[in-house]
This record gives structure tokens, sequence and C-alpha cells, in this order.
């Protein structure tokens, strides 16, 4: 009989579960409005939640950190969200780390590791997207070119989050033109670059729907050492494979705690509002929505945990991770949706924060890969029919 990791991990992930609930119960749904209202980054949560060692969870123990798997990290992000809070404004510490262990030189790990797990240092920005390339990551104009000692970089990146609160970033930029490759997954590589020490590099916070401190980011003629280089030059695409999947699954466990916390919220609310002189969860009306949104949610959890094993197993997980995350991102809108629905006109009323964690877990219709593009890639990667695009 096969055995999930994620039986064996039991435990753990209980142990996981508990840590991260006392953290988030220090800073209630209070503490998260207050930064919407000033559009704030959650600095005191991000700085609780480092002490506990959970954000070097990935790094492994000769390193400093807790040497967890990624099924383990996915229950950090959904114990979050499922206390009303977001996981966003951390996880990327987690996902990188795909590139980073699996990529990454003996040199880099260990000058950089142990900060990370120490909670010193911050890698917490992703630099891929663009304007013009979008989700056709070949496509990026942002160009490292080859001088004396390293190379200088130029180009523009957009959405980039987290990347104010961040001393490091992971940067994919063209190494070789487009006209020159052979495919146009060749040509790119990917840097891990630091913030501190960099000239030529300006961030502009953008206004966004969500509050996720994201940004516009410009290089101009910026140098990076060569020891910046992950792994081989022209090989960056296959290298942000292992990130853009571990990503795919800890946003899935980060659907998996909206819709859950959704789905309490609701069914405790319908059980307490009177109307008629009954709760209106005693009509299955009200019922019916949020009791499928709960099947809905526990079954994209299934999918999570099989994806999650298989990336820890180091084996291809691509059509799992983009299902669950889809699958998941489904299950949070469609719990959005019941929720709001539940609550009426309060759904609208900031002091109830169904409106904030609505707009949040809509994101995951669009980022990080649109559900359209995840169908696109099941029909031709899994299902073998002929490419769309």
């Amino acid at each position: 009989m096969t055995i999930s990791l994620a039986d064996e991990r039991t435990e753990v992930r209980k142990d996981l579960r508990g840590l991260v609930k006392q953290v988030c119960d220090r800073y209630p749904d209070s503490y998260w409005r207050e930064l919407e209202e000033t559009h704030s980054y959650p600095e005191a949560f991000v700085a609780a939640l480092t002490e506990t060692g959970c954000l070097g969870a990935l790094v492994p123990e000769e390193y400093g950190g807790l040497g967890l798997g990624l099924g383990d990290a996915t229950v950090i992000l959904e114990t979050i969200n499922a206390n009303g809070g977001n996981g966003a404004a951390a996880h990327a510490q987690l996902y990188t780390m795909g590139s980073l262990l699996r990529h990454g030189s003996e040199e880099q790990k260990q000058r950089y590791l142990p900060s990370i797990a120490a909670g010193e240092l911050r890698l917490q920005a992703f630099g891929i997207t663009e304007p013009t390339a979008g989700t056709d990551t070949t496509r990026l104009r942002t160009t490292a070119v080859r001088t004396d000692g390293g190379y200088v970089v130029n180009g523009q990146k957009v959405f980039i989050s987290r990347v104010q609160h961040s001393d490091l970033m992971l940067l994919l930029a063209r190494t070789t033109p487009l006209d020159q490759v052979t495919r146009k997954s060749d040509g790119l590589s990917l840097f891990l670059i630091d913030l501190r020490e960099i000239e030529g590099f300006e961030a502009r916070p953008l206004r966004t729907m969500v509050n996720h401190e994201t940004n516009e980011v410009f290089f101009n003629d910026a140098f990076i050492p060569a020891s910046s280089l992950i792994g081989e030059e022209g090989r960056g695409f296959r290298y942000v494979l292992d990130g853009m999947n571990a990503e795919r699954i800890l946003v899935a466990s980060e659907c998996i705690g909206d819709g859950r916390w959704f789905v309490e919220r609701a069914a405790k609310y319908g059980t307490e509002r009177v109307v008629f002189d009954r709760p209106i969860a005693q009509n299955q009306g009200i019922q019916f929505p949020i009791a499928s949104s709960h099947v809905h949610v526990e079954a994209a959890d299934l999918m999570r945990w099989r994806a999650a094993d298989l990336f820890d197993a180091h084996q291809p997980c691509g059509a799992e991770a983009n299902m669950a995350k889809m699958l998941a991102a489904d299950a949070s809108w469609e719990a959005a949706n019941a929720a709001i629905q539940t609550h009426g006109g309060y759904g609208f009323a900031v002091e109830y924060d169904i409106e904030r964690k609505f707009r949040e877990t809509r994101l995951f219709q669009v980022a990080p890969i649109s559900t359209n593009l995840i169908l696109s890639y099941i029909s031709e990667h899994v299902l073998k029919m002929p490419r769309s695009f």
C-alpha cells in the first residue's frame, strides 16, 4: 500500500499548524484591516513569523534551517490564510527555494542560506513578469550582458511583490538574444542578486486591488557580479520551473486556507443570523452553497497533497501542481461567493473582513498563472491535443 507523505508527516504538520496559529492569534482581523487602510506591509507579522523559523522551513538543517519538505511548508501558508491573514506577505521565501536549493552552487548556499534561515536576510522577490511579455516568459526583454567580472542588466519588470522588503531577488533575464537560440526557452539565465549592493535599480510601487506591496522595477545599466549566476548560463528557464511548480502548490495551500476561512465564517454567520424568526442557515438555499464549497475545498486539498508529495520526491509534477492551483483557486472563489452571499449587505462591510478576503482570493484566478493557461497546459501536455497558441 502506498502511504502519502502527508500521512507520514502528520505530527510535524500538526506542530506547524499550532505554531503558526499562535502567531496568527497575535495578529487578528483588526491588524490586517488597519494595514488595508494605510496600504502597509505586515512588517510585524512577518517578523514574528520569521522568529519561529517558519520562513526557513525549506532551508536544509546543515545551513541552519528546519529542513522540511514543500508539503510541510504548505501547512504554514494554509494556516495563515485559514486564520484570516495573508500568506502572500511571506510566501516567496518558500517558493524561491525550489530554484536555489536544486540549482544554486554550494558557494551561494553557504553564503546566503544560513542568514536566510536565521532571519537576517530576506529572499522575498522573484523578478520574472514583464509588461510586454506577461506569461509568455520566453519573450521577456530584460537582458544581462556579459562584461568584466559579471553582467550588466537592463530592462523592466512588473508586479514584483515585496521587493522593498527583500534583501535578495531571483532574477530571470535573457543572456542570449531570442533570434540566436534554437528553442525559445534557451538563452534565459537565472541570477540571485543582492538588492542592497546593486546600483542602477529602481522600484516604483503599484496601487492594486489587494494589499500586496507590488512594484514595477527598472534596471538601468545595473552591474551584478558573475557569482550571481545560478547554475549554467542559458538554462535559467528550466531552473525557474522548479520555483514555479513550488509556487503553484504553495498558492494552492493558501487558497485552501482561504476556502476553509470562508466556509467557517459563512456557516457561523448563517447559524447565528436570525431572519423571519429562524436562523438563515436553516434554509437549504443558504446551506447548500456553503456545503458545496466545503466539498470542493476538501477535494482540492487532496490534489494539493498529491502535487506536494511528487515535488518532495523529486518526481515530475507540472500537471499536478497546475491542477492543484486551479482546483484550489476555483474552490476558494466559490467559497468566497457563498460567504459574501450569506452575509448579504454585511459581506461588503469592512468590519466583517469578508470583502478583504474576497478580493485577496480573487487574485488566484489570475496569478501566479491564469486559469486559462492552466487549461491550455493540461490540454497540450497531458491530453496531447494541438497547441492552441
